[in-house]
């Protein structure tokens, strides 16, 4: 059986922390305000993989409020939730994930986060597709007040 699951996240851009975009450091003179990392790249990817498995949302198995994922590295709870989506019998098998921001641009940058992400997932690089978009100068991401990203991923039952 294919399952499918879809996962949305945005953060806004605060001064003093580096930005970590799918496990890859950018440079930027802002990064990500978050309990985390703040990669809103690999927190998207987290919320499909989870949503495939109906296993609930990265809030629920990493939750803000707690001081154990303070400024934890989100490379590493996307370890876990492959894990756990393992655990419950799904192979991972694709994503698609378009990152939104008007600035930096992300292009030169997109091998090197598909690269990471495939790596973590134990998956061919072919199988994490990345791409970055802007917001045309609309809205909070047009004023470059901040990222949003949009994942879909695919799992298999094993």
């Amino acid at each position: 059986m294919i399952r499918v699951g879809i996962g949305y996240d945005s953060h806004r851009f605060i001064e003093g922390r580096p930005l970590v975009l799918g496990g890859t450091a950018v440079p930027h003179p802002r990064g990500l305000a978050g309990h985390s990392d703040a990669d809103a790249v690999v927190h998207a990817l987290i919320d499909a993989m989870l949503g495939a498995a109906g296993a609930g949302d990265i809030g629920r198995h990493f939750p803000d409020r707690d001081p154990q994922w303070k400024d934890a590295d989100s490379m590493d709870l996307l370890s876990t939730t492959a894990e756990l989506v393992r655990g419950q019998g799904y192979a991972f098998v694709q994503a698609d994930v378009t990152i939104i921001a008007e600035s930096p641009r992300l292009a030169p940058h997109l091998g090197a986060m598909t690269t990471a992400l495939a790596a973590r997932l134990g998956a061919p690089p072919g199988s994490v597709s990345l791409k970055a978009k802007t917001n045309e100068g609309m809205g909070f991401i047009g004023r470059g007040e901040g990222i949003a990203v949009i994942a879909v991923a695919t799992l298999e039952s094993r």
